[in-house]
């Protein structure tokens, strides 16, 4: 059963990055986040602000090219990105076991399109455009397993606390 949370607004990149920065400071070994929206939603963005939280110094890119980029930090970052993979068949080969059953986070881009090979418990963060705004994103909690579920109250009562959910 996915439990409701109210939905983020985020008006500019460093918002969406500012989320990112407060979910990776709540992130534990083994967590995986499934990122999900259209072309230029924020993915990217919201895992900057991650790896942020997670004390990465280094920049974070698109792995687009690359499909998993590893950073370390306070635990280790997969950044992980299906964008160019077509079939399930392709993300299943990847052999993903390793980094989500693993001592770091996993964020996972473009995760629709492999969720079905996915561990069962996790967060997903889905981003949408908001219509006749060009910098405006919706941002929506769904999270999977009592972990999750606890993850994401913790990440709305610290987003009230600084009156960043809207």
């Amino acid at each position: 059963m996915e439990m409701n949370f109210p939905e983020l607004n985020s008006h500019s990149p460093e918002q969406t990055q500012l989320l990112g920065t407060h979910l990776g400071k709540l992130a534990q070994k083994g967590d995986t986040f499934l990122l999900t929206g259209e072309l230029g939603a924020g993915k990217t963005c919201l895992t900057q602000g991650i790896a942020r939280g997670l004390a990465v110094k280094e920049n974070i890119l698109s792995p687009s090219f690359v499909i998993i980029r590893e950073h370390l930090g306070r635990l280790p970052l997969y950044h992980i990105d299906f964008y160019r993979l077509d079939h399930i068949g392709e993300i299943a080969d990847l052999g993903l076991e390793e980094y989500l059953h693993s001592d770091g986070v996993c964020v996972i881009e473009w995760a629709e399109r492999g969720i079905s090979v996915m561990p069962q418990d996790n967060l997903r963060v889905a981003l949408n455009y908001v219509i006749n705004s060009e910098m405006e994103r919706v941002v929506r909690l769904i999270p999977r397993g009592q972990r999750y579920e606890e993850l994401a109250r913790q990440l709305e009562t610290n987003l009230r606390q600084e009156e960043l959910w809207s």
